[in-house]
């Protein structure tokens, strides 16, 4: 800085006087004024205010010089003009390395700080501050001395600097109040709205819980059962390890332990099933594992262990979901005992009965076009009797209403002998048997046919098929002998079967009947032979689904995106029916599926290819699906709907049935009915 501030006097003399002084001036500076110039600084700076503009500043300052500084002024007065003066004194806040202060502010012991740095900007837009002399002092305890040392270094203060300063603290203050003010109205906010969040907290839902505390008031119901199970685990580990270092002793004492655990826990779930000795096996089991953790603990082994039961217990999951769906078809393709046992009564009872008896009145009405006709083909006749149960009790008028029973010849006595015990009403109804029919033969029933031929008994009756319950079948679910039946197939010959009726309501025995259904009767089908529900939705449910789209006559013939519709309540044109050989295509589609490549077993797949572009789709709250195997359908969706369908495995007469559904079906049963107590049928 004294090299620049050299050239800026040389350039100034130049300018001033020519250039033919400048190596007089730089040798006199250096040689001569350099050392003063650092009391000269320091002594201007001190004494001088931001309004000085010329040396009568410094004069006025001498009184607080000590006799060096004043000597020092005087040469400096007798050698400098008072340009070079103003030069010196503009630039003593950046002096540069030699700058005394800024030596004393770089090289201070950790016990000294700087003190009152300021900054101020000139008011003739300057282009960089001048700042201010820093004052240094050692750090001592505060006290008097301290508040007196910082009154003096502010007592050279302008007026203009203490109140900006004091204008500057007061902003602060405002500052610091305004951010508690905000801070306080923060607080306020939020413990507001924690009040009104608590208040829409169910406390009857909470319970014993809080939603503002991880505490519990007891344990979990099941934790003394988990830790047993937990040290069985961890002993069975121990055991296989003992057993292969020949720990002979240990390995026994595991053993007993083992045992004496499994005898107390059982087929326990929670701690109020547990014996009463729980806790003393436990601790016994604990020494056992303790002992066992000291002798035989080995992570390689520990681990390759437990892995290794891992992958046995994942295998017998496999084997009991296996198991379960096994048991599950066969649950649901079986009849419960009390269902038979009322078949066998209701049908000894029935050929005791006189020929003259066994007959329905009111059977002029079955063919009487005026009535609402339905169509009923079933084996069982506690469902059966629901349907129709439900059906008229429903209905405005029951004396409006036909029944077509079918069913086959073990049940043809039962389900006459229901229905003359217990007539619907004034409504009419008939039962047939499906046996009787002689038009239906292998000739002209191409499954019946199928049923018949060898590959078709190999497939049902040899062909994979499981012979223990682990071994499960995943075709299991099509070996179902609803399938076999000719109840099931009968509805593609509907217009064989009731010749001189011209619309009829299909049913299944699986539904149960909510509201009045003769408005289905004035339903326009816009020219279409069947009137259903859709099943479709986004993405499932579609004949994709149903058929085999990778043969080319399935792929040539249809949409594999066409929305699905639902068996179980389906009015019928009969009229266009016979007008569009319904049942031809049927057969049709039948032979040429003879290897079961176009569609597995079943009636719904043939349906939609049979009824393709012929069905016209209904209102949704007609008819509600799913009661069989859905767990989740509203509540509002069912009570809302015409119809209700169990279809599924889960029918609400077996003991599988889902307990939340089964009260729309069993409260059309007259569980005090003699047939029903007699065979231990009950809710």
């Amino acid at each position: 800085m004294a090299l620049k501030r050299g050239f800026s006097i040389s350039g100034l003399n130049k300018n001033r006087r020519g250039g033919s002084r400048l190596p007089i001036v730089v040798v006199i500076f250096f040689c001569v004024l350099s050392p003063l110039m650092f009391f000269v600084g320091r002594g201007l700076y001190k004494t001088s205010s931001s309004t000085d503009q010329n040396l009568n500043a410094v004069g006025s300052g001498k009184q607080h010089l000590n006799w060096r500084e004043r000597l020092a002024l005087q040469h400096v007065k007798s050698i400098f003009s008072e340009e070079v003066i103003d030069v010196i004194r503009s630039s003593t806040a950046d002096l540069g390395p030699l700058s005394l202060d800024s030596f004393r502010k770089n090289n201070l012991s950790a016990s000294w700080k700087v003190i009152g740095v300021d900054t101020s900007v000139k008011d003739n837009a300057a282009s960089e501050p001048n700042q201010t002399a820093t004052v240094v002092k050692q750090e001592a305890p505060k006290g008097k001395d301290d508040n007196i040392s910082d009154d003096d270094s502010q007592s050279g203060d302008t007026p203009a600097k203490l109140a900006r300063r004091q204008l500057r603290e007061k902003r602060r203050e405002k500052r610091a109040a305004e951010l508690l003010r905000q801070d306080d109205e923060a607080i306020a906010r939020l413990e507001s709205a924690i009040i009104e969040r608590s208040k829409l907290v169910d406390g009857a839902v909470l319970g014993k819980y809080s939603i503002w505390r991880k505490e519990m008031d007891s344990e979990n119901s099941d934790s003394t059962v988990r830790l047993m199970r937990d040290q069985m685990i961890m002993a069975r580990v121990y055991l296989s390890i003992a057993k292969m270092k020949s720990k002979l002793n240990l390995l026994q004492e595991l053993q007993t332990r083992i045992k004496e655990s499994q005898r107390v826990l059982g087929d326990s779930s929670a701690d109020s099933d547990l014996h009463p000795s729980a806790p003393e096996k436990i601790k016994a089991m604990g020494q056992v594992l303790s002992k066992a953790r000291e002798q035989l603990y080995d992570c390689k082994l520990v681990t390759g262990k437990l892995r290794a039961m891992l992958q046995t217990a994942d295998e017998q999951v496999r084997s009991l979901k296996k198991q379960s769906t096994f048991l599950s078809q066969l649950a649901a393709k079986t009849v419960p005992n009390g269902i038979h046992c009322l078949s066998m009564r209701l049908t000894i009872d029935y050929y005791l009965l006189p020929l003259e008896k066994r007959k329905f009145p009111r059977s002029e009405n079955l063919e009487n076009p005026n009535l609402y006709h339905y169509a009923l083909f079933s084996d069982n006749v506690l469902a059966a009797s629901v349907v129709v149960n439900s059906t008229i009790m429903n209905a405005k008028d029951s004396s409006k209403h036909g029944f077509h029973l079918v069913t086959d010849k073990l049940n043809f006595g039962a389900m006459n002998m229901w229905f003359l015990l217990n007539p619907p009403g004034k409504a009419t109804i008939h039962v047939e048997n499906v046996d009787e029919f002689k038009w239906l033969n292998s000739s002209y029933c191409p499954v019946l046919r199928q049923l018949e031929s060898a590959a078709m008994k190999e497939y049902y009756f040899k062909a994979n098929h499981p012979t223990s319950l682990s071994s499960g079948s995943s075709n299991l679910k099509y070996r179902n002998p609803k399938y076999l039946s000719m109840l099931n197939h009968l509805r593609f010959y509907l217009p064989e079967v009731y010749p001189k009726l011209d619309k009829i309501l299909f049913l299944d025995d699986d539904i149960v009947v909510q509201k009045d259904l003769t408005k289905l009767w004035s339903v326009d089908l816009h020219g279409k032979v069947n009137g259903a529900v859709e099943t479709c939705g986004e993405s499932f449910h579609r004949f994709d689904k149903y058929l085999n789209f990778s043969n080319p006559h399935i792929a040539r013939n249809f949409d594999p995106n066409a929305c699905g519709w639902a068996y179980g309540m389906n009015i019928f044109d009969l009229k266009v029916w016979k007008k569009k050989d319904i049942t031809g295509i049927y057969h049709k589609w039948q032979n040429m599926n003879e290897d079961r490549e176009l569609w597995k077993l079943g009636t719904l797949p043939p349906g939609l290819i049979t009824f393709y572009n012929l069905t016209n789709p209904l209102e949704k709250t007609w008819h509600v699906l799913g009661l069989g195997y859905n767990p989740s359908i509203d509540r509002s969706e069912i009570e809302s709907a015409a119809v209700v369908h169990y279809n599924g495995n889960m029918k609400p007469w077996l003991e599988l049935a889902m307990t939340k559904y089964r009260p729309y079906w069993t409260k059309y049963i007259k569980y005090d009915h003699p047939y029903l107590r007699s065979c231990n049928l009950s809710e």
